[in-house]
């Protein structure tokens, strides 16, 4: 199987999205006094505890935390318009985000983005990781009126590539909207391990670090087809 393009989730993926909501997290409490009634380090578990890897939005997050400890001087809203502005500069990719994806470019692979989530918020966080220039596509469910695991969406994004499934792989880190449904639109998957879940058995590849995804595509001899056979899987 010759790959001609990398595809990538943002969050959990590229994005280290724990390192950066503790980041934010622990600033905001810093720069709100109301929110320092509460202990700090209790602020920070209960948010992250609420927040749920981000699979419950801010909004309800901050009803819930300013309810619970009866905080009645602060508006939830301003708090989410706080989250919505200043995450991105608390944003931190993984490691070995830039040279990975500068090796992969340098030898001609088209690289594109497809996240769920909110447009411009999903946008400025990518942006943020000063990675852009390195990539082909960026598609944000909110923005394309589609999200993962809908096939539609890699499709699209294959398309905009000029790149047939058959050519591509996708790394990410959920099991479902990630590796199952890229796999299902026809393409390989690498997953990007998260202690959130359990191993996925459907993975071509697993690795725990981006450099390795380096090691995984590129060939000895520079400028040359990938071809990601059997040899090349991790298991």
């Amino acid at each position: 199987m010759t790959i001609q393009a990398v595809l990538f989730d943002l969050d959990g993926t590229l994005l280290d999205r724990d390192t950066s909501l503790l980041k934010f997290v622990q600033d905001q409490y810093r720069r709100y006094p109301e929110l320092q009634t509460i202990d700090h380090d209790l602020f920070v578990q209960r948010f992250i505890e609420l927040d749920n890897h981000g699979y419950l939005w801010k909004d309800k997050v901050y009803q819930q935390i300013l309810q619970e400890f009866s905080i009645s001087k602060l508006d939830w809203n301003l708090l989410l318009d706080d989250y919505l502005y200043n995450f991105q500069q608390h944003c931190t990719g993984f490691p070995n985000l830039l040279s990975m994806l500068t090796e992969l470019k340098n030898h001609d692979l088209k690289i594109a983005l497809i996240s769920n989530g909110y447009g411009q918020f999903q946008y400025d966080n990518f942006k943020a990781l000063n990675i852009g220039h390195l990539f082909d596509e960026v598609l944000i469910s909110e923005w394309e009126g589609l999200r993962k695991p809908d096939p539609a969406i890699f499709h699209r994004a294959l398309t905009r590539l000029g790149v047939d499934a058959g050519n591509a792989l996708f790394v990410g880190d959920h099991p479902d909207n990630d590796i199952r449904a890229s796999r299902e639109a026809g393409m390989k998957a690498v997953w990007k391990r998260n202690q959130q879940f359990v191993t996925v058995a459907e993975a071509d590849a697993v690795i725990d670090d981006l450099a390795e995804l380096v090691e995984l595509l590129l060939k000895k001899a520079p400028k040359k087809p990938y071809i990601f056979g059997a040899d090349k899987l991790t298991p």
